[in-house]
């Protein structure tokens, strides 16, 4: 199975957002965040492989993001900034599912569930703003195993 992990893109600090009660889940993406999306989205277009299922957070930045990729997608709420590796892999239903799954969400829970499935110290992983980390389930000599198919940044792009 593969699991892509898609860091949302450059968001407005929650001070710039006062008009919106400085709503964590309202904060929007700002014009560079806006660039990161279109550069990673395109980049992500002409490699997701056939059948990928597409999820997100339900705030409005990892929306922003999402919908940079132009394809249908389902806000989740195991997928809140506040959520947990194990609600994630749940959802995705890691690494059992057939289908790849593509997640567009939060830091620290992306750099987490990195962490977790590379087993790593949790606080060992930090993931970019816009950048995506795929990981790949595979057996070898007749083990699991989870490997890195790529890790890119927009910046690289």
């Amino acid at each position: 199975m593969d699991l892509i992990l898609w860091r949302h893109a450059e968001a407005e600090d929650l001070e710039e957002t006062e008009e919106l009660c400085g709503a964590d889940l309202s904060r929007r993406l700002t014009p560079k965040g806006e660039r990161q999306a279109l550069r990673m989205a395109a980049w992500l277009d002409r490699q997701l492989p056939e059948g990928v299922r597409v999820f997100c957070s339900p705030a409005v930045r990892t929306e922003q993001t999402v919908i940079a990729l132009g394809r249908k997608y389902k806000a989740r709420e195991e997928l809140r900034p506040d959520g947990s590796v194990d609600e994630l892999l749940q959802l995705v239903q890691w690494p059992e599912a057939r289908q790849p799954a593509l997640i567009v969400g939060h830091q620290p829970t992306l750099g987490r569930t990195v962490a977790r499935l590379l087993d790593w110290r949790e606080e060992d992983c930090s993931i970019r703003k816009g950048a995506v980390w795929w990981l790949r389930q595979r057996e070898r000599d007749g083990q699991l195993q989870t490997v890195i198919v790529t890790v890119q940044t927009p910046e690289l792009l």
